[in-house]
């Protein structure tokens, strides 16, 4: 029986070791307790995120168990990785907020039930820090020499980098020692954009509590000419379904590039590699097939199999010029609104999320309302695109939406 890290591997999961022989050793020889953290600088996961969750899931049913920290105290300071500025400072309601909101999604797809898997918040440490002991304790552990070198400082230097996120390191490094301590968590998984900081938790671990102490980083979701993916016309791809309906999340997976299918397939479902094989080297007009499991199963993960039922059937009746048109998104305006230019109520309803958006999908000929092109930045809702009271709006080839009057 291959074991999880092989399991992990053949997948695709594993970009970076820090300890690769010493982790396959802990992993075949103890169910280790291992973590992610997530910092909630919106009220939602993304698509981003979910290959993490994935990793965790995969971790989990081979009997590990997951520590899912949510970052409410790192929030507070900002992770400068990946960054060219300075990330917007959130309040502490607007982090409350969005802490509450996160726990709620991952409940879908880590059981923390009988001390399965562990939801922690930094804050609950970071936040009562004496600021003197942190930096005797734990600051004489660094050395800003070697972490000016690190890449995600790197980038920022020229253009500034503030003392607050220069802290950031140091905060994610203590999170590792803090969970370390007090959960016996011996491993951290996380994106491969975080390799500095991960580092410098696993040497705080060890040099501070001579434990034990190891990272794995994960792939981060790229297509095949090495772009992020996960993201759509109105912006991320959200898992909550009132930012991105189950409809549009499903239409975006069956719309991937056929070179994506199979990596898509390993990464975000639970498909097994063979049929995953199998699947990824369907060729020609086939790899729809396979397109249309990837979409379904990684619905059905997020938004449970009856929305995923409903979006496979609204897209099904689409495409085949079927009338049921049930399930397909669907917003609300009133009377008074009949008459609006058509972006403007695309923009209030979230269809998109600016006029802006609403004037270059029209400029490029990306917009229909029942089927016909809108070639006029300026043209109106009217009574008469009101069959039966709703419009059918098509953005681009395959994204539809339903304009119903109150």
């Amino acid at each position: 029986m291959a074991s999880v890290l092989d399991e992990l591997l053949e997948r695709g999961y594993i970009k970076q070791f820090t300890h690769e022989e010493e982790t396959r050793k802990l992993l075949e020889n103890e169910k280790i307790t291992f973590y992610i953290g997530f910092d909630p600088t919106a009220d939602s996961l993304h698509v981003g995120h979910f290959i993490a969750m994935m990793f965790m899931a995969h971790m989990q049913k081979a009997g590990h168990r997951p520590i899912a920290l949510i970052g409410g105290g790192t929030a507070m300071v900002g992770d400068p990785s990946g960054k060219t500025d300075m990330r917007k400072m959130l309040t502490k309601e607007d982090i409350e907020h969005n802490v509450a909101s996160i726990k709620k999604q991952m409940e879908r797809f880590i059981d923390f039930s009988d001390d399965k898997a562990i939801l922690a918040n930094n804050a609950d440490w970071l936040l009562n820090l004496n600021y003197v002991d942190f930096l005797r304790e734990v600051g004489v552990h660094f050395s800003v020499n070697r972490m000016l070198t690190a890449e995600c400082f790197k980038q920022r230097l020229e253009k500034g980098l503030s003392f607050l996120e220069f802290n950031y390191m140091l905060m994610q490094g203590y999170d590792f020692y803090e969970l370390n301590q007090k959960y016996n968590c011996k491993m951290q998984l996380g994106g491969d954009d975080q390799w500095s900081n991960m580092i410098a938790g696993v040497e705080l671990v060890r040099r501070k509590a001579q434990g034990e102490a190891m990272a794995m980083t994960c792939t981060l979701l790229t297509n095949s000419q090495g772009q992020k993916m996960g993201k759509t016309v109105g912006g991320a791809l959200w898992l909550d379904p009132e930012k991105t309906s189950p409809y549009d999340f499903y239409q975006y997976w069956r719309n991937v590039d056929d070179a994506d299918v199979q990596k898509c397939l390993a990464l975000l479902t639970f498909v097994p590699m063979d049929e995953v094989r199998r699947l990824g080297s369907l060729e020609g007009s086939e790899i729809n097939n396979a397109k249309k499991v990837l979409a379904y199963e990684i619905t059905k993960l997020v938004h449970g199999e009856e929305e995923a039922k409903k979006a496979e059937e609204a897209a099904t009746a689409l495409f085949a010029g079927g009338a049921d048109m049930s399930n397909v998104p669907t917003v609300t305006i009133t009377k008074e609104e009949i008459g609006l230019p058509i972006i403007d109520i695309m923009a209030s309803t979230k269809i998109l999320q600016s006029k802006k958006e609403g004037r270059r999908l029209i400029e490029q000929g990306g917009l229909t309302i029942n089927g016909v092109k809108v070639e006029d930045v300026n043209r109106t809702l009217n009574e008469e695109d009101l069959q039966d009271g709703s419009a059918l709006i098509k953005r681009g080839k395959k994204n539809y939406n339903k304009i119903e009057v109150k």
